[in-house]
């Protein structure tokens, strides 16, 4: 994981907590606030029956990827809302690179959006809008 120390804590925090994606081997690559790279190998237990990469997989990957980019400031952030629009399929043993980037942030709102790439592949688009919380 690329990070600068001083920055990011809430979602490093968030991620070393997050026994879900690490079950599902997601790494972070690079993290900074707003910005977030993710990515995941396609096992056994991942694909569906039709032989393809399970689209719940991929949205879990895509959303890892946006809460590490809204929880990159100061502030914790949830989803308040997300969406997928699935391109192409992927199979066993693809690896996933998901890409999340901000393109607004206003009060306590954002709007982020994250590309699945295999390879130079565009595997699926997801946009999730952020509400940040009060620190528990």
């Amino acid at each position: 994981m690329t990070v600068d120390t001083t920055e990011c804590g809430i979602a490093r925090e968030m991620f070393e907590a997050d026994t879900a994606s690490q079950a599902l081997g997601i790494e972070i690559r690079e993290l900074s606030p707003g910005h977030a790279v993710a990515s995941m190998v396609v096992g056994k237990t991942m694909v569906n029956g039709h032989g393809i990469t399970h689209g719940g997989f991929v949205f879990t990957l895509a959303d890892t990827t946006f809460a590490m980019a809204c929880n990159g400031y100061d502030e914790p952030a949830v989803a308040a809302r997300a969406d997928i629009r699935f391109l192409t399929s992927t199979r066993l043993g693809d690896t996933l690179v998901a890409e999340a980037t901000e393109r607004a942030r206003f009060g306590r709102n954002g709007i982020y959006d994250v590309t699945v790439r295999r390879g130079e592949d565009v595997i699926a688009e997801f946009r999730g809008d952020s509400r940040t919380i009060p620190r528990t």
